[in-house]
């Protein structure tokens, strides 16, 4: 009887597979708008805002408040990650070399910037399918315009998410990055 019991369990038990680790910005690699395959994991340790960005943009102008925060707190292990996309008004038609030039000659853009992709939609960009997906604290959903922004902790892990109009010297973005820095 208890052979037959054991027996039982054995066969309708479920199966344990391996668990899967949840992704973080670090097991991701990207191109860089120069052509170089980076991957994130060399921003462990630091905090990252991560961008979508677009040159013929409302808010363009917010290049410049992206790069003094940058220049701010770099030296704490502050970074932002620019994502060049043309999701939105096709605002962004340029191409890397196009792009490049015009953040650095216009905005003296200095903080990392990357190849463009596509931040929605089928074709959105695994790095914007697990941004955009469900985060403990922050909402989920497609991004909703250019210059949303995605904070990001020292463990890669996505800790807020900031809409276009949210300015990145803003009291709320700059109290959170302070005190993931501390």
């Amino acid at each position: 009887m208890i052979s037959a019991l054991l027996a039982l369990f054995l066969f309708t038990a479920p199966t344990m597979e391996p668990s899967t680790p949840t992704p973080s910005l670090h097991d991701f690699s990207m191109t860089t708008i120069d052509g170089k395959s980076v991957n994130l994991s060399q921003y462990k340790g630091k905090v990252v805002l991560v961008v979508n960005v677009a040159s013929f943009c409302g808010y363009t102008r917010q290049y410049e408040p992206l790069e003094k925060l940058y220049r701010t707190y770099s030296e704490k292990g502050f970074v932002v990650l620019g994502f060049p996309a043309n999701d939105f008004g096709a605002q962004e038609p340029g191409s890397d070399e196009e792009i490049q030039s015009f953040c650095s000659t216009k905005y003296d853009v200095t903080f990392p910037m990357f190849s463009k992709i596509t931040v929605k939609g089928p074709e959105q960009h695994k790095l914007y399918a697990w941004l955009t997906s469900e985060h403990k604290g922050v909402p989920s959903g497609e991004v909703a315009w250019n210059f949303e922004k995605f904070l990001i902790d020292q463990n890669g892990n996505v800790v807020g998410r900031y809409k276009s109009n949210v300015e990145p010297l803003s009291d709320e973005i700059v109290t959170k990055v302070e005190g993931l820095l501390k």
